[in-house]
């Protein structure tokens, strides 16, 4: 099987971060990175399957529609988390089962914020 190598972010731990902040740059934001063409693929997804007409949209709808999207649909909430878990370590997962909700958001946010970020940058 060919495994992905999680990407090295460098600079992106400052002395002063909390376990949290760590944790998120360490770990979260590196496999979000080697997740990404995935990711935009569940979400084009689930445009599609939703009928939504996206790319069509002003960017003003188009940021409604991905908060929509992260704020009220848990199914696709779910989707994305376990995308990113599923690439946890065995330590990692022990952190994780500790702080579930507040690495939920961080994952949430983190993926949002790239969504945004490629469907801005293509107009």
């Amino acid at each position: 099987m060919n495994k992905k190598q999680r990407p090295e972010i460098p600079g992106i731990v400052y002395r002063g971060m909390n376990e949290l902040e760590v944790f998120q740059n360490n770990t979260i934001r590196p496999i979000v990175k080697m997740q990404h063409d995935l990711l935009i693929l569940l979400f084009e997804n689930y445009l599609q399957k939703r009928k939504i007409n996206f790319f069509n949209l002003q960017i003003i709808k188009k940021k409604e529609s991905i908060n929509s999207i992260f704020s009220k649909d848990t199914t696709f909430n779910h989707m994305i988390i376990g995308s990113v878990l599923g690439h946890f370590s065995d330590t990692e997962l022990q952190f994780y089962i500790h702080h579930s909700n507040e690495i939920h958001k961080r994952i949430k946010k983190i993926v949002k914020k790239r969504i945004e970020d490629t469907f801005f940058n293509l107009g």
